[in-house]
Order: structure tokens, then C-alpha cells, then sequence
């Protein structure tokens, strides 16, 4: 009977090797597009009008694109770059005519090398493959870009020329870090570099030195603010991912486990969905480590007793997420916990049940601490100075409701922290997070959430709603097994 079943077993695999006569069974050798396929070429069409129409017959624009990283790294297209072209090479540069009303991306020369190693990259070489991609009007060679922004000043002196005059965004790297960044090289007494921005002005004011030129951050910033269809699509896919890997994190914590393995299943929720990279670094802190709201650090594991919170964000398709949730390690609140919890859940609650289509932030917290007003008198603490922090806090947005300029949180969008003016009323497209931080310094308590808001046509969406921020909701995630305790 045994040998009966091997040959039957040998038989049908000496079939089935007969049967594939080639090395591979698949003959495509690229699935990668070589454009966005989330965006239409119309869309960028519309977002270049718009930048026309603002700078006037009088400007162009032009834009500077990311160069090719050092290392084993990918290639990532700046985000203002993107915004206007959906166009992913290397040190390209966008120029957008108010004249005209027609743009122009200079690009490189193509490197077969490189592509015969890593997969094709748009290039000089496929100047018709562009236009019919982008719905771009021109493509030169990048060789061309000096002689034609000296044209421009030859031309005439009332010409004005529109770039963006921050810190570029890319992968990780939102406005302020790369501030940061520029500011702690500047404390480098070996290191003289400016930003990359601060030298692509310094060529404009060389090679058209008659020709003003002037910032189109306010510009792109204020378009960036208000998200279309498509934009939203992503930022929901990008959130729903985050989601998971943090009920995810809830179910596999247990005494004993470190950030380190929080992170790790979260990645591979990010990974296995199609995430191509994360937003930012993960903070995942354990106990008191999350005073330091950014650290980023923690190695020892939890212990009973302690609280976790995790905010560790996505990228999708140049998108992002930012939310946060926290949790007792030993899957119940023990008393002093859910007393403060419970407050700052109060307070919060009733910011997000005021956020609504043409109120300004001062608004909204005017009329979430009249609501809060009446919940306060109920709510219990065992310690005095509990109480007196609890106070301090609504005091401190108190303060903040006397401010017309103040804020609910920040923007997310292609940007973790995005840009935009949110001080503003709030209309549809917007998509923002409030993110309310309580802190007893002496104790190093320290609590924070952190919710998406998505601005619809018919009022506001918390799309994370569904990822449980209430005790009840939390503790029953908690009672589930989680990833790391699967065999």
C-alpha cells in the first residue's frame, strides 16, 4: 500500500513539473505604476489652476522637487511636489506660468543603470508618457531650468516668482521637525549648509536678480487645508490601519510586554495592508515615560499597574493618520485611574460633541466648558490635588476660549501635523484631531487621546469613533488574546 502512494505522490509531481516549462510562472516584470492611480491628471489639473489664478499674469511658480536619498532608501516625492503634479523623479523641478496658465516639469536624463537595477523611473527620455500621465503641458531637461528662470527676468521686471520659502515636507519630516532640524544644525560650528529651499532661492535671486521673489506656502497651505474625495479615501484607509494596530496593541498587552513588541504588531498590521512606511516614529509609552509626550525610548517592560499610550501613525499613498489611545496594563482601571481618566473623558467628550460646520475653535470651547460646567460637580477624586489639577486644566482652556485665534488641535493630511490656518470656522474637507493633554507633574501622570475628524458636507465625522476610547469599550478589547499571546 505504501509504495502504491509514493508513486502515485512521485507521478503527480513529475506531472506537474512537466507541465511549467519556464523559470517563472508569471511574464510581467513591473506591476508598479509609474503615476498615482488615487489621483486623476484632472484633479492636478484643478489644483495648478487654482495656483495660477493666486499668483497673478504677472508670476510663475516654481517648485523644487526631492533629490535621490543616500542609501538603501526609496525614492519619495517632496509633498508640495506632489500636491501640484503626482509626479515621483528625482530632482524635478515644476514651473507653473500665470501668463499662460501652462506648467513645465524638468526632469533628468534617464539612468539605465539604475532602472536595469531598481525598475524604471520617469525621466527626460519619456517626455509624451508624462503629459499623457499628468496631463502636464510641457517637459523639458532639468539642463534647461537655469537659462529659462533667466528668461523670466530678462523679460520683463514687473515678473514675480512664487516658491515655497519653508522647510520642504517628506516622509517623516513635517514643517516644524524640519525646523528643528535646521535650527540643531546651525549649533554645528562644521556644518554651513542652509536648507535646501534657502539655496534654490538664493539661485532664483542670482540668475533673475531683478525679479521679486515671493512665498507660495500661504498659498499651497490654504488648498492643502480643505481635502478632496480622493484625498479623503486615503487619509481613511491610512486611519482604519492605525486603528487596528492599536486594538491590536490593547489585546497583546500583558504584564511584561515592551514597546518594542507594541511597535512590531503594529507593523505588521501597516505592513501586510499595503502601508508603505509609518508617519512617524512610534511613541509607545509605558508608565511615566509618557510625560515626555515624544518619547520615544522605552525599553523596560509594562508592570501591573502601569498606563500605556500609543500613537504610532501610517503613510498611505502620501497620507497619514494620527491617533492616540491609552490603556492599564493589566486590562482593568484600578480606582485612581478611571478617576482620572474619566475627567479628562468628560472634558474631551464634550469638545468633540461641539465641533461643528462654521463655528471657530473659540466657539467650540465656549460651549464645550458650558456643557462641562454641569458635569464637573458630579465627578470624584480620592486625592485633593487631583482635584486641584483637574481644575487647573479646565482653567487652562478657559484661557483658551478668551483667544479668537486659537486652535482645536492641528490638521492631518499629506503632513502628520499638516498645514493650513485651523483657527478659522470650520468648513467641509477639513480633517483635523484635537489632542487635549492633562498633566499632574508631580505624580508624572500624563494623559492624552487623540481622534480623526473628517469634515463632511453634512456636519463632522470622529472616524475613530470606532476604536474604543470609553473604559468599558477598552477593558472589553483587553479581555481578548492578542498577537503575541497566539501560539
Amino acid at each position: 500500500m505504501k509504495r502504491i502512494v509514493l508513486t502515485m505522490l512521485f507521478g503527480s509531481l513529475g506531472m506537474a513539473s512537466m507541465a511549467q516549462t519556464t523559470w517563472n510562472e508569471s511574464t510581467d516584470v513591473e506591476e508598479r505604476p509609474l503615476f498615482t492611480e488615487h489621483f486623476s491628471k484632472e484633479e492636478f489639473a484643478e489644483r495648478r489652476s487654482t495656483v495660477y489664478d493666486a499668483i497673478g499674469e504677472e508670476a510663475v511658480a516654481l517648485i523644487q522637487g526631492a533629490p535621490m536619498p543616500m542609501g538603501f532608501e526609496a525614492f519619495r516625492q517632496n509633498n508640495e511636489f506632489y500636491y501640484l503634479s503626482g509626479v515621483e523623479s528625482p530632482f524635478a523641478y515644476l514651473l507653473l506660468d500665470g501668463a499662460s496658465k501652462e506648467a513645465t516639469i524638468y526632469v533628468q536624463d534617464r539612468n539605465e543603470r539604475r532602472e536595469y537595477n531598481e525598475g524604471k523611473m520617469l525621466s527626460f527620455q519619456d517626455a509624451e508618457l508624462i503629459k499623457s500621465l499628468s496631463g502636464l503641458d510641457h517637459v523639458k531637461h532639468v539642463d534647461e531650468l537655469r537659462e529659462d528662470i533667466a528668461a523670466y527676468g530678462i523679460a520683463s521686471d514687473a515678473w514675480s516668482f512664487y516658491t515655497p520659502m519653508s522647510a520642504y515636507e517628506n516622509l517623516k519630516v513635517t514643517r516644524s521637525m524640519a525646523r528643528r532640524t535646521l535650527a540643531d544644525r546651525e549649533l554645528d560650528p562644521m556644518d554651513e549648509r542652509p536648507g535646501r529651499h534657502f539655496e534654490f532661492m538664493a539661485h532664483l535671486e542670482e540668475l533673475a536678480p531683478t525679479v521679486d521673489v515671493q512665498n507660495l506656502d500661504p498659498i499651497i497651505d490654504e488648498m492643502r487645508k480643505i481635502k478632496s474625495d480622493a484625498e479623503i479615501e486615503l487619509i481613511e484607509w491610512s486611519t482604519h490601519r492605525q486603528g487596528e494596530a492599536i486594538l491590536e496593541a490593547m489585546r497583546s498587552t500583558t504584564p511584561g510586554v515592551t514597546a518594542s513588541e507594541l511597535e512590531a504588531t503594529s507593523r505588521y498590521i501597516f505592513w501586510k495592508n499595503g502601508i508603505e512606511e509609518e508617519a512617524y516614529y512610534a511613541l509607545i509609552h509605558i508608565g511615566p515615560d509618557a510625560f515626555m509626550n515624544h518619547y520615544h525610548n522605552s525599553e523596560r517592560p509594562a508592570r501591573p499597574g502601569d498606563m500605556i499610550l500609543m500613537d504610532y501613525g501610517p503613510v498611505y499613498e502620501y497620507y497619514t493618520s494620527d491617533m492616540a489611545r491609552m490603556w492599564p496594563v493589566n486590562g482593568t482601571f484600578n480606582p485612581v485611574q478611571r478617576e482620572l481618566y474619566t475627567f479628562y473623558l468628560e472634558l474631551y467628550e464634550a469638545i468633540l460633541t461641539n465641533i461643528e460646520i462654521g463655528l471657530t475653535p473659540q466657539q467650540v470651547y465656549q460651549n464645550a466648558l458650558s456643557d462641562f460646567d454641569q458635569i464637573f460637580p458630579s465627578l470624584e477624586f480620592t486625592h485633593e490635588h487631583h482635584r486641584e489639577a483637574a481644575i487647573a486644566f479646565v482653567d487652562s482652556y478657559r484661557e483658551r476660549a478668551k483667544n479668537p485665534r486659537t486652535g482645536l488641535g492641528h490638521g492631518v493630511g499629506m503632513a502628520v501635523h499638516d498645514v493650513g490656518d485651523y483657527s478659522k470656522p470650520i468648513e467641509p474637507g477639513m480633517v483635523f484631531v484635537i489632542e487635549p493633554q492633562f498633566r499632574i507633574p508631580e505624580e508624572r501622570v500624563y494623559v492624552r487621546l487623540e481622534d480623526m475628524i473628517i469634515i463632511r458636507e453634512d456636519g463632522p465625522d470622529v472616524i475613530t469613533d470606532r476604536y474604543p476610547r470609553d473604559i468599558e469599550g477598552i477593558e472589553a478589547i483587553m479581555r481578548d488574546v492578542g498577537m503575541l499571546q497566539r501560539d
